[in-house]
Parts: C-alpha cells; sequence; structure tokens
C-alpha cells in the first residue's frame, strides 16, 4: 500500500476546512510555514571588518618560513629543547667515557673482581632456582619477593665489606 492510499483512506477535510482557502488551486495544500522577521538588531553583533581586531596578512604570507606568532615561539622551544637535549647526550657520554676509564684502571683490583665473580654467581643460582621453582610450579610472587629481599640483604651486605677492603686496596680513580 503507498502513503497516497494511506493518506486517501483517512478522514476528508471538512467543508469548514475546504473554505477557508480562497484559491482552488490551494485548497490541497498546507498552510505556508511561518517566517522569520529580519530586524536590525540582529545584525548588529556581527564583527565589523574595518575595526581594528581583525587583521590582515601581508601579501608574501604563503612565502615566509615562519607565520604566527605561535609558529616562532613554538620553533623557538624546540631549538631550547634540542639543545638541552645535546647537552644532556655530551654530558652522558663524557660519564659513560670516564666509568670506562675507571673499570680499565680498576680491572686488577681484587674488590672489584670479588664483587663481579660474586655477583655472576647469585645471578647463577638465583636463575637456577628460579627455573626449578618455575617447572615444579611453585614460583609464586611471595617466593620471588622473599628472594627479592634476601638479594637486598646480600647486596647491603656486599657494600659493606667492598667499603671495608677499598680501605685496603684502595681504587684507582
Amino acid at each position: 500500500m503507498s502513503y497516497a492510499d494511506v493518506a486517501a483512506s483517512g478522514p476528508k477535510q471538512s467543508a469548514e476546512e475546504v473554505s477557508t482557502c480562497e484559491d482552488q488551486s490551494l485548497r490541497n495544500r498546507a498552510p505556508p510555514v511561518a517566517e522569520i522577521q529580519h530586524s536590525e538588531d540582529s545584525v548588529s553583533s556581527l564583527v565589523d571588518v574595518d575595526s581594528p581586531h581583525v587583521s590582515s596578512v601581508p601579501s608574501d604570507f604563503e612565502s615566509q618560513s615562519v607565520k604566527t606568532d605561535t609558529q616562532a615561539a613554538r620553533q623557538e622551544r624546540e631549538q631550547e629543547i634540542k639543545e638541552t637535549a645535546k647537552e644532556i647526550r655530551d654530558s652522558a657520554a663524557a660519564k659513560k667515557e670516564k666509568a670506562k676509564d675507571k673499570a680499565r684502571k680498576n680491572a686488577d683490583n681484587p674488590v672489584v673482581l670479588s664483587n663481579a665473580v660474586g655477583l655472576a654467581v647469585v645471578a647463577t643460582a638465583l636463575g637456577f632456582g628460579a627455573y626449578r621453582k618455575y617447572s615444579r610450579g611453585e614460583l609464586t610472587g611471595k617466593v620471588v619477593a622473599a628472594w627479592a629481599g634476601v638479594v637486598g640483604l646480600f647486596g647491603l651486605g656486599d657494600y659493606y665489606v667492598s667499603q671495608y677492603f677499598f680501605k685496603r686496596y684502595p681504587p684507582k680513580n
């Protein structure tokens, strides 16, 4: 069923509704839509193009490398960040070289050697023990936390023992 069939099957217009329209061709049409009344008050809030807050751009705007103040400020901040990053990179490289030099100089120090061997032994023992616990299904968060505490205590003890032996075998700077 079409829309026209549905509309035709509905109630018919009364004689009063039909007679309100003078023009016979307009009688079957809907009433006109109300229009908005225009007044000068509605345009008074528009921007005046001659006012000073509207700015124009120079004709060579597209050829300028920096087009706005915001863009200039952003480029200035980026340049400062690049300079800061370069300074940090240079200081890190200097620290790295200093650490390499110190490690080379102290390679024969017995305290440094014993710390390196102790670290390797503890890391191997922890890795092997953790693997065994994992393969048996016994590796839990509590076990890991307990062993982390043991490693922390070992590190603290190693620090104080190393400080004592560094007095007997001072490191080379």
